[in-house]
Order: C-alpha cells, then structure tokens, then sequence
C-alpha cells in the first residue's frame, strides 16, 4: 500500500512512488515542468515537500494537497488540523538595502545543468559577515531558501512580478 501523501511528502518520493506523477504535476500546474530538468529532480525534489512544491507554484499548499491525494485515490484533506499558512516576513529586513556583492539567476543555473543551492553556498563562502547575495527566480525558491536558513543564512524573498522573485541571502 502506498503511504498517505502529506504536506511534507518529499517530491521525490511522489516521483518514485508514483508512476506519472511528473506528468500529474505539470497538468496541475505548467511551472512544475522544471520537473523535467533532472538536476533539479536529483537535488531539490528529494528536500521540497509538498507544501513547499505549491509555494514555488504559486498555489495553496492545501489545494496542490488535495490535487495529488485525488490523482492517486486518496480522499482529500480539510483544513482541520493542517497548517496551511506558510511564515512570510511583511515588512523588508533593512539589510537588503546593503549592497549585493553577487547575483545568481536560479533558471540560468538550473538550465545549465546547475545546482542553485550549490552554487549560492559557493558564492557565501567567499564574502565576510553581514554580505550578501541576492538569487534571481521566476518562481519563490521555497526549498532553497529554507535550506540557506538552515545552513544559517538570513534569507528575504521579495516578489517584483509573478515572474520575478528577488531572494537575499545575507551571511
């Protein structure tokens, strides 16, 4: 029996679990086609959950829940108990007024065969303390940017259109 698919089900596992659920994904939402890119498939689809997923999608996590449930015969959740609020900071930190010592471009990366996360690391190691970076995306690299805070890194994604996300990564 498969195991229930949950806000923090690992794309990967779907992919895995699941035969055609790339193509699931792509009908549900056209931005998921990175999917076919298999650099992002061998890095970030193993720590992007679900949740994290309908963020970079731009859609409610509860609604890409629901979808992926019904696709593979699960019945949907309700909202009873299943944090669909995802933290974001309202206000800018005053920080990104600082000056951006590199820029990276996620889709130019990602299309050259490139891991974004690997490379934003690489790009903090060689800056001192309270520099920063800022990461050009078409879509918000929720998994990136949880992963950078992790790693102890203040992180602020701003949305200039919904094709344009601008995230700062301030070590």
């Amino acid at each position: 029996m498969m195991k229930e698919i949950t806000m923090e089900t690992k794309i990967a596992d779907l992919l895995n679990n699941y035969p055609g659920m790339k193509e699931t994904l792509i009908a549900i939402n056209p931005k998921f086609k990175k999917l076919n890119n298999p650099v992002l498939r061998r890095t970030l689809a193993k720590v992007a959950g679900v949740r994290q997923a309908a963020i970079v999608g731009g859609m409610e996590p509860l609604d890409l829940l629901n979808k992926l449930r019904e696709a593979v015969g699960q019945p949907p959740v309700d909202a009873e108990g299943v944090a669909t609020e995802s933290e974001s900071v309202s206000e800018a930190p005053e920080w990104i007024d600082g000056e951006v010592k590199a820029t990276l471009n996620a889709n130019e990366l990602l299309d050259a065969q490139k891991n974004p996360l690997a490379e934003a690391h690489m790009a903090l190691k060689g800056l001192n303390e309270g520099e920063m970076i800022a990461i050009e995306s078409d879509f918000k690299p929720e998994p990136l940017i949880e992963e950078l805070q992790k790693a102890g890194h203040e992180v602020y994604c701003k949305e200039e259109s919904p094709e344009r996300f601008l995230t700062y990564v301030r070590k």
